[in-house]
């Protein structure tokens, strides 16, 4: 098995000797790597551990993220085109200023995730699971209904770290 360095060097020299070593290894382990400011395209990151790693500012193009755990990974500012994020955990994850177009997160688990200022407009999160609590804003850009769950209500963006006393609250004396 190749290095992280050696694996983030064939990223960018060899996708295809990359695809290859990730296939062929069970489990790949690559937590906490920068990939920050990469152009990456046709990557398959297959079961691999990328926990607190970094795409920031990053063009991601037909990149592959199955069964991956994508836990507190970093992805602001980042461009992505066609990716796929099937089964994988996205808790915690930062597509802040992000642009996600035509990406799919089949049964993908988006609890915490970050979409604040993220463009969504042609991504498919139909299937996404806990959507519902993710953290977004007003400035988030949402696809159609039709790729959103169910469930799902857009104009919802405060979450419990927005709640504020009530303005005639009266503290007991008990």
């Amino acid at each position: 098995m190749l290095s992280k360095d050696e694996l983030v060097e064939l990223i960018t020299k060899d996708i295809d000797s990359f695809n290859k070593e990730i296939l062929n290894s069970e489990g790949v382990d690559l937590s906490e790597t920068d990939f920050s400011g990469l152009n990456i395209e046709g990557a398959e990151f297959v079961n691999v551990d990328l926990t607190s790693s970094s795409f920031a500012d990053s063009h991601l193009i037909s990149v592959k993220f199955d069964d991956c755990d994508l836990t507190s990974v970093d992805f602001t500012r980042a461009n992505l085109v066609e990716c796929l994020f099937n089964n994988s955990v996205l808790n915690g994850t930062d597509f802040s200023y992000s642009t996600i177009d035509y990406c799919n997160f089949n049964e993908s688990d988006m609890a915490g995730s970050m979409l604040q200022g993220a463009d969504l407009t042609n991504s498919d999160m139909s299937m996404a699971e806990n959507l519902n609590a993710s953290r977004f804003d007003e400035e988030t850009i949402w696809p159609d209904n039709e790729y959103l769950p169910e469930e799902f209500d857009t104009t919802c963006s405060s979450d419990l770290s927005s709640l504020k006393d009530d303005d005639d609250y009266e503290p007991s004396d008990y």
